[in-house]
């Protein structure tokens, strides 16, 4: 009986790929220590931050993986995914949103009024990107905008107001996640085409797909930079996003239009990597300048 509980939680948390939570928790705790520089820092609202980040995601994920359900049974890349194999069932994946919407609900509670009331309109953004594909290419643009809601939204968590800082941070954050969900996304260039799914790949080419990318992290580095400024950070945290610049860089060396081959590489270890490094170097900074 044990077995199969935690077998199916290992289902629940592979469909929802929770190991990639690394990508998007650190822009929240960054959000989050640059917030407490103006106000006091509470180990309760990093908690109910990082139950309300794990849990939007899940949703976000979760509601992903139903939608696309018939579109990942027909493709080789992910018909053996948790649902389109039998592993989990539509039920269960509705149970599991519900369930972690609620959860996401009683966090935002917990860390104020508004966080509540906003609530409703951040799954609504998370859950609509799934979406997007069907009817626009800008489906990366719209993913990434989803994504790089965290730190904004903790800062209002933690704040109580909205202030250009954080949406810079969002900013790096929406074009750093486009830039690779398109390299991601050449992948499936003739599947979507086949299927009349939307993409950059698929409207302009994976060649050019590819070059739009590369826009977009250099356009990542940028924003990368205006943060540093506008936050008043050091050498420390300049020196940290020279090395990231460096590593989309290196990422963006390692897909050709002609070799794919390597773009689980860029995807997983690279992007795990920009965004702990991204936190890190923030936190150094501000310790070193305390």
């Amino acid at each position: 009986m044990l077995t199969e509980i935690f077998a199916k939680i290992g289902d629940f948390g592979k469909m929802v790929k929770f190991s990639h939570s690394i990508f998007a928790l650190p822009f929240a705790f960054t959000g989050a220590i640059l917030a407490f520089q103006k106000s006091n820092f509470s180990l309760t609202k990093i908690f109910w931050v990082t139950v309300c980040m794990v849990s939007a995601r899940n949703v976000a994920m979760g509601f992903n993986r139903l939608a696309d359900k018939k579109f990942d049974a027909k493709n080789p890349r992910t018909a053996n995914r948790e649902i389109p194999s039998g592993k989990l069932s539509s039920l269960e994946t509705i149970i599991f949103l519900v369930l972690n919407a609620l959860v996401f609900g009683f966090g935002a509670e917990m860390l104020s009024r508004l966080c509540l009331i906003l609530s409703p309109l951040v799954l609504a953004i998370l859950c609509f990107y799934s979406l997007t594909k069907r009817f626009t290419w800008l489906a990366h643009i719209f993913l990434g905008f989803a994504i790089s809601l965290s730190p904004t939204a903790t800062w209002i968590a933690i704040v109580g107001e909205i202030e250009f800082l954080p949406i810079l941070i969002s900013a790096t954050i929406l074009f750093w996640i486009a830039g690779f969900d398109i390299i991601y996304a050449c992948q499936d260039f003739a599947f979507d085409k086949a299927n009349k799914l939307y993409s950059i790949p698929a409207k302009f080419g994976i060649k050019n797909a590819l070059v739009i990318s590369r826009v977009f992290h250099f356009l990542t580095f940028a924003f990368l930079v205006s943060v540093g400024y506008v936050a008043n950070l050091s050498y420390v945290y300049f020196s940290g996003s020279l090395v990231i610049g460096g590593i989309l860089f290196y990422e963006q060396s390692l897909v050709k239009f002609d070799d794919l081959s390597k773009i689980n590489k860029a995807f997983m270890d690279l992007n795990a990597v920009i965004s702990v490094l991204f936190f890190v170097s923030v936190l150094a900074d501000l310790k070193l300048l305390g």
